[in-house]
C-alpha cells in the first residue's frame, strides 16, 4: 500500500489540493466503517502526502454524521504521522478578523452526539489531552504562515477552538458565553479530530480559516450561509499555500511530537484481559504494546 507519512483534512471550501501531482484515489475500510471519501494520495512537491475531504467531496456530510473514527483509522493504515487540518470557523474576538488565520492551541467541547475514542468493549485507555494539539506541528504550521505573503491576513498564534455540535449556528447567548470563557473561534469538527488523533498517536494541528463574526457582533449581523461562502472561497486560496509551505517544512525537519508516544502508559488493561476480538478491531493502534 502507498504510505503517506504527512495527512490533510480539508474543511468546507477545500474539497481537494491543486497542487498535488501524481495522484491516486484509495478506498479504505476500516473497523469502524467507511471515511468520509476516498483518500487522495499524490505527491505536493516531493512529498507524497493523503488528503481527505472532511465532508466528502460534495459536502454531503452533516458535522454530527461525519465518520471521525474512520477517518482518523484510515489515514492511520496509510502511516499518517502528521495531521494539518484545515476547517472554516467563526470568530468570537473583535480582533480576529474574517479572513485571518488561527492556530489554535486549547478546545472546548460542546459536542453531544459524538463518539471520540476508538477505545472501550473491553479495552480501557486514557490519553493525556491537557494540550490538545501538538505544539511543535502547531509552531511549523504557524512558521509556515509567517513566511508566506498574505495580504489582508493576520496570523494569531494559540487561542481556544470551541468545538459545538452543529449545524445550527449558535444564538447570540451561546456566542456571547462563549466570548465570557475568553474562546478565540467556534467551530463543528476538530476536537472530535483531534482527540481520536491523539489515541491514534498521530501529532495533530488546526489551521483556523475564519470566515464570521459569528452573532455576537452588533455590527456585522448573524452569520449566513452566503458570507461563509464567499469568505471560504478566498480562505481556500491561502489554505493551500500554508498547507504546501507546511508540508515542504516537516518534510526537510519532522518535528518531533508527544503524540506518537500517547498510548505508551494511557493502556490499562491486561493484555491478557482484551478480548480477542476488540484486540483485532484495535490492532493496528495498540499493536506495538501487546
Amino acid at each position: 500500500m502507498v504510505e503517506a507519512r504527512i495527512g490533510i483534512i480539508g474543511g468546507s471550501g477545500l474539497y481537494k489540493m491543486d497542487a498535488l501531482q501524481n495522484l491516486k484515489e484509495i478506498e479504505l475500510q476500516t473497523p469502524f466503517g467507511e471515511p468520509s471519501d476516498a483518500l487522495i494520495v499524490g505527491q505536493l512537491d516531493n512529498t507524497t502526502v493523503a488528503f481527505l475531504p472532511r465532508h466528502g467531496r460534495n459536502h454531503h456530510l452533516l458535522p454530527s454524521e461525519l465518520p471521525f473514527r474512520a477517518n482518523i483509522h484510515a489515514l492511520k493504515q496509510l502511516g499518517v504521522e502528521y495531521i494539518i487540518s484545515a476547517s472554516a470557523v467563526g470568530s468570537l474576538k473583535e480582533s480576529v478578523k474574517p479572513l485571518d488565520l488561527v492556530v489554535p492551541d486549547q478546545f472546548i467541547d460542546r459536542t453531544k452526539n459524538r463518539l471520540a475514542t476508538f477505545f472501550g468493549e473491553g479495552l480501557i485507555a486514557h490519553i493525556a489531552f491537557g494540550d490538545p494539539v501538538c505544539p511543535n506541528l502547531a509552531k511549523v504550521l504557524a512558521e509556515a504562515i509567517d513566511s508566506l505573503d498574505l495580504s489582508e491576513v493576520t496570523l494569531h498564534r494559540g487561542g481556544t477552538y470551541v468545538c459545538m455540535e452543529g449545524p445550527a449556528f449558535s444564538t447570540k447567548a451561546e456566542s456571547n458565553l462563549y466570548r465570557s470563557w475568553g474562546a478565540t473561534v467556534v467551530g463543528m469538527t476538530n476536537l472530535t479530530e483531534a482527540k481520536l488523533a491523539r489515541e491514534a498517536e498521530i501529532a495533530y494541528a488546526t489551521l483556523a480559516l475564519v470566515t464570521d463574526y459569528d452573532c455576537w457582533h452588533p455590527d456585522h449581523g448573524s452569520v449566513t450561509v452566503e458570507m461563509i461562502i464567499e469568505n471560504l472561497q478566498r480562505n481556500a486560496v491561502n489554505a493551500q499555500r500554508v498547507i504546501r509551505e507546511t508540508v515542504n517544512r516537516i518534510s526537510t525537519n519532522p518535528p518531533e511530537s508527544e503524540a506518537h508516544l500517547a498510548l505508551k502508559y494511557a493502556i490499562l488493561t491486561p493484555p491478557d484481559k482484551i478480548p480477542a476480538m476488540t484486540k483485532e478491531k484495535l490492532s493496528l493502534l495498540i499493536q506495538k504494546y501487546l
